[in-house]
């Protein structure tokens, strides 16, 4: 069980998170939008509430899923847009309590503190059922008071009865920027109860970490940031969705993060029992095994970056091969792109001392030469040796760093890493 606070530092090393989107909007399997862009009336929010059968909500068996899969926290949906609670609450009787006898948010925060799972808790500001909603709000200067304390009344109660958590994420922000939503008073309540909670940026402050949504964008100056992902297309759960992302892409995302020293956040959406769909879950199992064996590139890295002029730290650099991270002096390629029997790496600042190979095989010593920055690596499979993605570990005399630029040679004065034209390409 993890007791200690996280901090800053203890975010950014988390790396790898499991997101969990589950309400009324499940039951209807065509994603967490449905009830707006549907345009739904009011009374069907309490008819589904009525219809609500989570039976196969387990929060311990999500909380095993996340463990085998490698992920070190849990980010858990206790309200969204459509307003209904999946805890007990004081404030309102549409909530999970109140019509199937059950505290989903309690359960899941005892099973993640068993299984030692760092606790995230989202919680949207937007509210399309409690009255005044949104709308109402920036219509009527009285409704806008009233909608604004019953949202400050909602964070307080969530922060008082879950204490502590490690993260509180807030959502929804629509319709006001941070003024509006009176956030700086906002972060100061909430952090009055938990001193200790770290808070991310959605209620128009920059908060304690960055979340880009949909990309894996580092920050730039960095800071610590975590990138939301869904697994397929949506984040509630859609029964027409079966676009599931490969167990090569999630790794692709992972060496993002892993590179760029921040997090992934990768949704699971239950359906509407609560099951997990088996496709998603086979996906994750898959990257938790992956990472049992290949793990050690993706956790505890460094920073190793490469861009273009416009970024100012160029450490590292691209390869027709695969991307690269790097711990400490060990530099580690992730060959998403199998060259066969023979991979060479150019670029290199330092001499090379061993060189592994890490597969579905277990880590095997591999024969290399070296002249200068060249390093050439021989006798290896002419088959990829894993059935996500093989890993190649340089371990080096000194902290390696790798740097090629788009001549046949490094020029001998001063030049642009590379194109000197401010570029569109944003990841």
């Amino acid at each position: 069980m993890t007791t200690t606070p996280l901090d800053l530092n203890g975010f950014a090393a988390l790396r790898y998170g499991m997101f969990i989107h589950y309400g009324l909007y499940s039951q209807l399997g065509r994603g967490e939008w449905v009830m707006n862009r549907e345009r739904r009336p009011m009374g069907e929010f309490r008819a589904l509430a009525e219809r609500f059968r989570p039976d196969r909500f387990d929060a311990g068996a999500l909380c095993d899923l996340a463990v085998k899969s490698g992920m070190r926290y849990i980010n858990f949906t206790t309200m969204h847009h459509e307003g209904f609670r999946l805890y007990d609450t004081d404030l309102s009787d549409f909530n999970a309590k109140r019509y199937v006898g059950r505290d989903l948010v309690s359960e899941m925060v005892d099973a993640a503190r068993s299984r030692g799972l760092r606790i995230s808790l989202y919680h949207s500001l937007d509210n399309w059922f409690d009255q005044p909603d949104p709308v109402d709000a920036i219509e009527s200067r009285d409704a806008y008071a009233e909608f604004i304390a019953r949202t400050f009344a909602r964070l307080r109660e969530l922060v008082t009865r879950f204490n502590p958590i490690d993260i509180l994420w807030y959502d929804g922000w629509w319709p006001f920027h941070a003024k509006g939503w009176h956030a700086e008073e906002m972060n100061t309540m909430v952090r009055s109860i938990q001193p200790k909670v770290i808070l991310n940026g959605r209620n128009g402050l920059a908060g304690d970490f960055a979340t880009p949504e949909q990309g894996m964008a580092v920050p730039e100056p960095w800071r610590p940031w975590e990138a939301c992902m869904t697994h397929n297309n949506h984040w509630g759960y859609h029964a027409g969705d079966r676009e599931w992302k490969s167990p090569k892409e999630v790794v692709g995302f992972l060496q993002k993060a892993a590179a760029g020293k921040g997090n992934l956040l990768l949704n699971v959406g239950p359906c509407g029992d609560g099951s997990v769909p088996e496709d998603s879950a086979r996906v994750l199992r898959t990257v938790g095994t992956w990472l049992n064996r290949c793990g050690e590139c993706i956790y505890d890295t460094d920073r190793f970056t490469w861009g273009l002029e416009t970024r100012k730290e160029h450490e590292s650099d691209w390869s027709h091969n695969g991307p690269f991270t790097r711990k400490g002096k060990t530099l580690y390629q992730l060959v998403r792109y199998w060259p066969g029997s023979e991979l060479i790496l150019a670029g290199l600042s330092t001499s090379v001392e061993s060189v592994t190979l890490l597969g579905q095989d277990g880590p095997k010593p591999c024969r290399f030469t070296q002249v200068g920055e060249r390093v050439t690596v021989t006798g290896l499979p002419k088959e990829p040796p894993d059935p996500v993605v093989p890993v190649l570990r340089f371990d080096c005399s000194d902290v390696p760093t790798l740097y090629l630029t788009p001549g046949m040679r490094v020029p001998k004065v001063p030049h642009a890493p590379y194109d000197p034209v401010p570029s569109d390409i944003k990841d």
